[in-house]
């Protein structure tokens, strides 16, 4: 591969490919079935070789095709056992490597950004990436001055490829539902589109990680924010980073160790708007590290919404309304906040059975998210039917992010099976949620 694949007609033949490599397999095990070999056997090999066909196309088409990836790397916790087992290793692969460019041009983005002289910029550079994402790869290097920093490059077209990939995406519903029953993937990718135009800015980013850094600062007791160094074009340099990814602290981490990582991630997701003015909007655990001494790095702002201190107000109000027993107060909170828009009709019970996952994890002092509870809550509140009170609810524009950073991060500790105080974190963190602060 010289380059990301930008011509429409290729990339939608590899996004085609994924149903009919599917197809194929399904054909083949039925011939399979027919020569003595299990229906189980079948379909575990089945599996297995769509999510290494699902890998090998999300990762080399990179932009939204892989995005889509990693939020479905996330959603795996959601899946019954018998499903997730041959998906969950090769989705989580997307989190955190991807098919890398080619030397040649990696050099050549590197001067169209920083000039043709790129190179009296570093001590020394390394051609082959550490890191891959969806819109870019991460390489390591020594700045002029002697530190390591890591150098973002984005991937040529990815724009026009990020475009191209969701709306070709939408077509493949039914595809990606084999992964996640019940998963709107047209609605998430709906959602992953509004953010597209930020995410391809590295100006954007690079302000908002600025920012992050002013509200999180060196020397702070939990959490370490990369320090930008340099911007320009489509190459973004930031301070490196040494740390065990969350990837491996749900893979092979010990008690102990989840429910430390746990708690400074929800820390983190919770405290950003207050202290900084910003939600991070990618959660996903390839941008987060616990450091030796502890503390939680956090990497990527591409993906970050600003958070007006009203709104922080009116949200945590609404979430500690949430948890209250009285559906009517409820319900009025709801549609004050447009959930529920004017003249539609809601089931008060069918309501409060939608809102338990969301709110159980902030009544309690202590609560346990696990892979089980999310999959009876998932089992609870996807149900498509027409009768489900979810498709009588609104996402308001504001609360698209919100959403997304609610569900996902959610996702996540729930793949890290911990035990955090979550009330008591958003007592301490979201304005609002403790009845007796006052508005800002």
């Amino acid at each position: 591969m010289s380059d990301l694949p930008r011509r429409a007609v290729t990339r939608s033949a590899k996004l085609a490919s994924l149903p009919l490599g599917f197809a194929g397999r399904t054909a083949l095990g039925v011939g399979k079935r027919t020569f003595g070999r299990s229906a189980e056997a079948v379909a575990m090999e089945i599996q297995q070789r769509t999510a290494e066909q699902l890998f090998t196309v999300l990762g080399e088409l990179k932009g939204g095709a892989m995005k889509l990836g990693q939020m479905l790397s996330i959603f795996e916790a959601a899946l019954p056992p018998e499903i997730a087992g041959p998906y969950r290793a090769t989705l989580t692969r997307l989190q955190e490597a991807a098919p890398p460019l080619p030397a040649t041009v990696v050099h050549r983005v590197l001067a169209e950004g920083l000039g043709e002289d790129w190179r009296d910029r570093f001590t020394s550079f390394e051609d082959e990436p550490s890191a891959a994402a969806s819109i870019g790869q991460v390489h390591r290097a020594v700045w002029a001055d002697g530190r390591e920093v890591a150098v973002k490059i984005q991937y040529p077209g990815a724009g026009k490829a990020l475009i191209s990939d969701f709306n070709q995406l939408a077509r493949l519903a039914r595809l990606f539902a084999v992964l996640m029953p019940g998963l709107d993937v047209k609605s998430v990718l709906a959602e992953l589109k509004e953010r597209v135009a930020e995410e391809l800015d590295y100006t954007v980013e690079a302000a908002s990680q600025t920012a992050f850094r002013e509200g999180f600062p060196p020397g702070d007791p939990d959490f370490v924010i990369p320090e930008v160094i340099a911007q320009s074009g489509d190459v973004l340099v930031t301070e490196w980073i040494d740390g065990t990814p969350l990837s491996k602290i749900i893979s092979s981490g010990d008690q102990d160790e989840r429910d430390h990582a746990a708690l400074l991630y929800c820390r983190f997701l919770l405290s950003g708007p207050k202290r900084a003015g910003l939600l991070h909007g990618d959660p996903h655990p390839g941008n987060f590290r616990i450091m030796a001494d502890g503390r939680l790095g956090v990497l990527d702002f591409g993906a970050v919404d600003r958070i007006p201190e009203d709104f922080q107000h009116r949200m945590g109000r609404l979430l500690r309304i949430g948890t209250m027993a009285d559906i009517d107060e409820i319900e009025d909170a709801l549609r004050n906040e447009d959930f529920i828009r004017e003249g539609v009709e809601i089931d008060a019970e069918a309501l409060q059975s939608f809102l338990a996952p969301i709110t159980e994890p902030f009544v309690t002092d202590s609560f346990t998210f696990s892979r089980e509870w999310l999959r009876d809550m998932a089992a609870r509140v996807t149900d498509l039917r027409p009768t489900n009170v979810v498709r009588q609810l609104n996402l308001p524009p504001e609360y698209v992010i919100v959403h997304r950073v609610l569900s996902a991060g959610t996702g996540v500790l729930c793949q890290l099976e911990c035990e955090i105080p979550a009330r008591a974190e958003s007592l301490r963190w979201v304005p609002g949620f403790a009845e007796d602060e006052p508005a800002g």
